[in-house]
């Protein structure tokens, strides 16, 4: 059960946005205003809502809708591009297929992520290289795609600029050996709505999505607007709901940027329950850091302050492909 209001602040980003690359950003009154908000979302909430993003209205829609078109496709048609070890895990997964602690989650999804080269990270890499299976139709699937992957790109690295001020340090903490090259993944899920899943055989939960954290730095959701189903457990153990807010993304932080804040910033468990009668679509892509990484603490006044956390250092990639590998139930 979930509480129907949301204690999530949404935080308008335009004045960050504006002086991202500017070496004398951290001296602008406006930028640290929206730095002490961002900090005090991922410290208090691990979630927040941003607005004044950047990214047009109609190109969120857009997404959304050519996804909806792809999944209202024969389900042999989606099958063209199912999700395989040879792709990389990348491609279509129907519903039921991908797994949250053991349970079957009430969801279908087309999952995405940077292309990885032979030999690109070593033997690192092996189980992640591939390019993406993007379906045929509806048209421009593939074009709009990556358009919106790089507009997320620009506009995660820009919040991550930010979020490392408001961690005590430069702005440009999460560039270089951390950050520089970021990989990404992009989900893009199809929860059935309630009667179009009871009486089949195929599964008896409502989870489209159980609870579970997320892997790297930073995701940014883009929801459809008519439909709450998006639930996130606050501090105090309790569930409270994370309804649209038409326009803007839900960003949420992942366990690599629990670790660089030295525990200061709170890897937020969530979850989806679409028990409404209509078909919802989510489009979620996540930042994170260089694919070889080695993860730890930042080393800056407040993650000092915090004390001497145990973290294990983990590889990123290595972080990744435990979590993609025990993901799905084999065809």
């Amino acid at each position: 059960m979930a509480t129907n209001f949301s204690s999530i602040p949404v935080i308008d980003i335009s004045p960050l946005l504006a002086k991202a690359d500017d070496p004398k950003m951290a001296e602008d009154p406006a930028v640290l205003e929206v730095v002490r908000q961002l900090d005090k979302a991922c410290t208090e909430a691990g979630f927040f809502y941003v607005k004044g993003h950047g990214v047009p209205e109609t190109l969120l829609k857009e997404v959304r809708d050519v996804t909806r078109g792809f999944f209202e496709l024969p389900y042999e048609e989606k099958a063209k591009i199912q999700i395989t070890p040879a792709a990389g895990y990348r491609g279509y997964q129907r519903i039921g297929q991908n797994i949250t602690k053991g349970v079957p989650d009430m969801h279908e999804a087309i999952d995405c992520y940077r292309e990885v080269t032979k030999g690109m990270y070593g033997d690192l890499g092996k189980t992640m290289e591939g390019s993406n299976q993007w379906p045929q139709y509806p048209q421009p699937f593939k074009v709009l795609m990556e358009e919106y992957i790089g507009l997320c790109t620009d506009l995660a690295r820009k919040i991550m600029r930010g979020i490392a001020l408001g961690l005590g340090g430069s702005p440009d903490e999460f560039e270089g050996q951390r950050a520089g090259d970021p990989f990404w993944v992009m989900r893009l899920i199809g929860y059935p709505g309630v009667s179009s899943v009871n009486g089949t055989h195929v599964l008896k939960n409502d989870i489209g999505c159980g609870a579970h954290t997320d892997y790297g730095l930073l995701t940014l959701l883009n929801q459809d607007d008519d439909i709450n189903a998006l639930q996130v457990r606050n501090l105090s153990g309790e569930w409270i709901s994370a309804p649209p807010v038409p326009g803007s993304f839900v960003c949420n932080i992942g366990d690599m940027l629990k670790i660089y804040s030295n525990g200061l910033y709170e890897s937020t468990l969530h979850r989806v329950i679409n028990d409404n009668s209509k078909y919802r679509v989510s489009v979620a892509y996540f930042y994170e850091t260089n694919f070889d990484t080695a993860v730890e603490p930042l080393d800056t006044h407040k993650t000092r302050a915090n004390g001497n956390k145990k973290f294990e250092r983990p590889v990123y990639g290595e972080h990744l492909i435990g979590k993609v590998l025990t993901n799905f139930v084999d065809e």
